[in-house]
């Protein structure tokens, strides 16, 4: 696959605060790519050097093949972006908010109507299209916030914790058609995101540590490199799992064994039958991958 997005060396500081620092990654086309850090850590304003919003210190930034400092309408062109706060007008119908949104793309009869259909359906919102938007629920706006991010057939969708907040039916929702999307159209998918378990599904992963690349790499190698496996084991006495000698924790009705690696996991279940006859194995999550990788907690749901 082609780099859709390359960052070379980025730099860019507010006075004294250095908010990137030499930051080089790469995005390929039609991936899930997660940018992962606590508030602060440089996400922002990675985001909006690409976006055309903020000059950079320095660095190069190319976004479709294209140099972003003479290309810069064009790149902004091939974007749709989702930021965490909604930007739509709130005393507008959902259609005249969608339709003055188009107009800037320049999306106008016939093309504008196809669109809001196919929109719509994808997004199940038609039946809210003449409504106030700011009479929407959360979840609602949300919709509506992702369909003006694809008016345009983006190349490559911005969502900055798109989903903090939604309920579980929302979250699906969105998801489902980001896949379809990424399927279809091989849109590519720039994410922040606290879910972990969002960050888990990504193609790959960037952990951002003030302003510096502190890790990155499919969510299975950073599992490897960072966290061990753990083995729960059910119905079995403590005095039982201490005769093992290997570190564990008190769960709710079992003991949490922490193990290096698979092949430690599978050896001392071997050599323990008696004692493993109700157990399961799991890799650690990405939850533990951030914790080791920064020594701070990014949390803001239960990873699959």
């Amino acid at each position: 696959m082609n780099n859709i997005i390359e960052i070379s060396h980025l730099m860019k500081s507010f006075g004294d605060v250095k908010a990137v620092q030499d930051l080089s990654f790469r995005v390929r086309e039609g991936e899930l790519f997660a940018f992962l850090g606590i508030n602060g850590a440089g996400k922002s304003t990675t985001i909006n050097i690409m976006c055309g919003q903020l000059k950079k210190d320095g660095g190069a930034v190319r976004v479709n093949g294209m140099e972003l400092e003479r290309n810069s309408d064009k790149i902004k062109g091939s974007l749709g972006v989702v930021f965490q706060n909604s930007v739509l007008d709130k005393t507008l119908s959902v259609k005249d908010n969608l339709k003055s949104r188009a107009a800037l793309y320049g999306i106008t009869g016939q093309a504008l109507k196809k669109r809001l259909s196919e929109l719509a359906k994808l997004l199940e919102f038609d039946d809210l299209l003449n409504r106030t938007l700011g009479k929407l629920s959360g979840g609602q706006r949300r919709r509506i916030d992702i369909a003006r991010a694809l008016l345009n057939h983006p190349k490559i969708l911005i969502l900055d914790e798109p989903t903090t907040g939604l309920d579980p039916q929302t979250r699906s929702i969105l998801w489902n058609v980001i896949e379809e999307l990424r399927k279809k159209e091989k849109m590519t998918v720039f994410l922040t995101t606290h879910y972990m378990e969002e960050a888990a599904d990504a193609d790959y992963v960037v952990i951002l540590d003030s302003g510096k690349i502190a890790a990155e790499g499919t969510p299975l190698s950073l599992k490897n490199t960072y966290t061990g496996d753990f083995i729960t084991v059910y119905n079995t006495p403590e005095d039982e799992i201490k005769r093992l000698g290997t570190e564990y924790t008190a769960v709710r009705d079992a003991f949490r064994l922490s193990i290096p690696d698979t092949a430690a996991a599978t050896e001392l279940i071997i050599k323990h039958p008696e004692i493993f006859r109700d157990y399961e194995v799991v890799k650690g999550k990405m939850d533990d991958v951030f914790l080791a990788v920064t020594g701070k907690k990014l949390s803001g749901g239960s990873e699959k």
